[in-house]
């Protein structure tokens, strides 16, 4: 059976997997609509089962077509990936990898990471993206990005996790704010006030530890604003538009009127980890690992 299907065959599915009709997919291939129909035919013969169901003159997936449209994109996605450093080795790179990270992780870890990995490979290539928990997690699965640098506790089980750096949090408050690392005392004292929070749905497992801090102090924070980057809280809270808590590495590198007090006496943390998917072929990734 798989002597008679050919990567074009694949190429031909996977488009019309896209569409869902005939006669788009045939454009974007530049062939004859008859032609193509009659190559997925040859597929579905070659299978021994159905591919897609044609009703009113519209194209669905069957079950098992569905099935191998996830397969077949995962199998294309490895394929591009091993041409892609085949021709990096020929060019006399060492390799390629794709990164993705939560933006605090670029104020220590990923930087001295990169730092180190250069002092014995010279000739590698990083593409770096600042990516929320969620995103690098559908990117680690379909392999778009080799690791990824994330702040949760559970992954999907074709993913492995490994705690990396662990981090106190810091109230972030406008600079002339009257408590300071003198005489603060509890959270308490900020019980009228407003904060400004990473949004929920960035990182769940964070959010909920912020909220633990919260219960434990003895009551519910007024939430204001909620933000994705941690240079938009800073200015809400210059502009005493509210307060914040946040990792305490995010004091540094940033050039603001706000000022921080550590909760060093609170016992929540948040945790910084590594993940990476087991089935990812990438030569590099091992070597990558082992820095980390």
């Amino acid at each position: 059976m798989s002597n008679q299907i050919e990567l074009r065959h694949l190429k031909y599915f996977m488009t019309v997997a896209d569409e869902l009709h005939f006669r788009k997919a045939a454009e974007r291939l530049f062939i004859s609509q008859p032609g193509l129909s009659r190559q997925i035919k040859q597929m579905e013969d070659d299978l021994g089962f159905k591919l897609f169901e044609r009703l009113n003159k519209k194209v669905y997936l069957t079950v098992a077509g569905a099935y191998l449209k996830k397969e077949v994109a995962l199998t294309l996605s490895n394929l591009e990936n091993i041409f892609e450093y085949a021709k990096l080795i020929d060019q006399g790179v060492e390799g390629k990898i794709n990164m993705g990270y939560v933006g605090s992780a670029m104020q220590n870890v990923v930087p001295k990471l990169l730092l180190n990995i250069r002092e014995k490979y010279k000739n590698i290539q990083f593409d770096l993206k600042e990516m929320d928990n969620q995103k690098q997690i559908k990117a680690l699965l379909s392999k778009e990005i080799d690791v990824g640098f994330i702040r949760m506790e559970n992954v999907p089980h074709e993913l492995k996790i490994k705690p990396i750096f662990e981090d106190t949090f810091s109230l972030v408050l406008p600079i002339d704010h009257p408590v300071n690392d003198a005489n603060f005392t509890s959270l308490s004292q900020f019980r009228d006030e407003s904060f400004i929070f990473i949004e929920p749905s960035y990182s769940p497992d964070y959010y909920e530890e912020i909220m633990e801090i919260f219960r434990t102090s003895g009551f519910v924070p007024n939430v204001s604003h909620n933000s994705v980057h941690a240079s938009t809280i800073f200015r809400l809270v210059e502009n005493n538009l509210g307060i914040s808590i946040v990792p305490s590495i995010l004091q540094y590198g940033y050039n603001m009127n706000v000022k921080f007090i550590e909760l060093k006496n609170v016992s929540q943390r948040t945790v910084l980890s590594v993940a990476w998917n087991v089935n990812n072929s990438n030569p590099m990734l091992r070597s990558i690992l082992e820095f980390v």
